[in-house]
């Protein structure tokens, strides 16, 4: 098991989840870096304003191995050798890392643990096409293919990172946006005309599992698995054997939060989506009906106030389509409903 530093996982810490406005990566790091200092959890932001390879599928493509893509009118293709598109993705992911190291290495006070985001194995093949252009989703040897070749990339990715930001621990967030549709058999042909054969519960849960144990051996101490509220398969992320579940908390059931209190049980962490982000306009929730919609089912759940240190708060979705300054304030107020969460927990 990682080991994780006391303090650390003595409190409630905040984070957000990667997109983030604009297409300057250097202003965008300092702002999250003089946000999220410590005990909080800064992370690599990702720029999809840049374009073609900023995108989640386009930036995650870009760390494959021995498997290429380009950009068609229509999403990202599997090709034979890369071409412009996966330079450019390349490129633009190594910028950041640059970016991220200089920003670190004029810091007083380096962070402690530092986030990447990754797309991740399945919802990869549901946007990445074929030769012919149907979705890579449709075979299970793409399917097995994509899985592997993400996990032999992330070797590179974590010691990258660990060059940039040295001695901070590193945490790795797996996206999984479209893993309910993938399991309920409702992701669309390239036609539109039907719909594709559901993917195995238990095939989701090794594809999974082989990532999580590629991130373990490359050095990550923290692995989550982020899904929607919808549908959620709660019990394959814990099977994969992440150490966590990252999930919006405006839409869950009773039954999802049983099975959240099971795992925060277990001694697994929950990153809550508290803050609903997705009107940029709308004026953020003050903190302590935040910290409230938190500590409501947790009590009724009959979970101790001290679990709570078992959370990350963060936005329930990601920020591109916000400005800098409201991404910032977004940033602001979930470090006070950490601080707020934190009082509680402390008794």
């Amino acid at each position: 098991m990682p080991v994780k530093d006391s303090q650390q996982e003595s409190q409630v810490t905040a984070t957000a989840l990667g997109p983030w406005p604009g297409d300057d990566p250097l202003e965008a790091s300092r702002i999250v870096r003089g946000e999220l200092g410590s005990p909080h959890l800064p992370f690599l932001v990702e720029l999809p304003e840049r374009g073609v390879g900023s995108d989640p599928l386009g930036r995650t493509s870009s760390v494959l191995v021995d498997l290429a893509v380009d950009a068609q009118p229509y999403g990202w293709r599997i090709v034979d050798r890369p071409g412009k598109d996966m330079r450019r993705a390349q490129s633009a992911l190594s910028t950041d890392i640059n970016v991220l190291a200089d920003v670190a290495g004029a810091e007083e006070a380096p962070a402690q643990e530092f986030k990447i985001q990754l797309t991740g194995p399945l919802t990869l093949a549901s946007g990445l096409h074929l030769h012919n252009g149907e979705r890579a989703l449709l075979d299970y040897g793409a399917r097995r293919d994509i899985a592997d070749s993400l996990a032999a990339g992330v070797h590179d990715l974590l010691a990258r990172i660990s060059t940039a930001v040295p001695g901070a621990r590193l945490v790795v967030q797996i996206d999984e946006p479209d893993i309910a549709s993938i399991m309920a058999g409702t992701i669309p042909t390239s036609s539109g005309y039907r719909t594709l054969r559901s993917v195995p519960g238990q095939e989701v849960t090794e594809s999974w599992r082989t990532l999580v144990e590629a991130l373990r051996v490359a050095g990550a101490v923290e692995i989550v698995v982020a899904v929607p509220e919808i549908e959620a398969p709660f019990d394959r992320v814990i099977a994969a054997g992440a150490d966590g579940i990252a999930v919006p908390l405006r839409a869950l059931t009773s039954r999802q939060w049983e099975q959240l209190a099971a795992a925060v049980e277990s001694g697994k962490r929950l990153w809550a989506g508290v803050l609903p982000v997705e009107n940029p306009s709308a004026q953020l929730p003050r903190v302590p009906e935040v910290v409230e919609n938190v500590w409501r089912p947790w009590r009724q759940l009959g979970l101790p106030a001290h679990s709570l240190r078992s959370l990350r708060v963060t936005p329930s979705a990601g920020l591109a389509g916000h400005t800098p300054p409201s991404a910032t304030a977004v940033l602001n107020r979930l470090t006070q409903v950490a601080d707020g969460l934190n009082q509680l927990a402390l008794g």
